[in-house]
């Protein structure tokens, strides 16, 4: 004869096992912003000073349109357009592989 299932049981494992994975997922979130630095990216959000977040969306618009990025940060072309291999060799164009 077949034994009974304990759904009781079953539900409790279940949501244990629920309760962990959340706990697992909070705390690798924390890890992660910790490793990122994204803690100030909380400040941000509370911070309610017009001056500093008015300073800190300029910044942030001038790096996104090219402006506050150096040189070194944008990809590196040859002059006919292509871009650059091995940190700026060009490329050979004779056809031939390099041996």
């Amino acid at each position: 004869m077949r034994r009974p299932r304990d759904f009781d049981a079953e539900l409790k494992a279940l949501s244990d096992k629920a309760k962990t994975l959340k706990d697992r997922r909070v705390k690798q979130l924390g890890e992660l912003v910790l490793a990122t630095g994204a803690g100030v990216l909380i400040d941000a959000v509370q911070t309610r000073d017009q001056a500093v977040t008015e300073g800190w969306r300029r910044r942030g618009a001038e790096w996104f349109l090219g402006k506050g990025r150096g040189a070194a940060d944008g990809p590196r072309t040859d002059p006919q357009g292509a871009p650059a291999l091995d940190g700026g060799a060009s490329p050979d164009r004779s056809g031939k592989g390099q041996d």
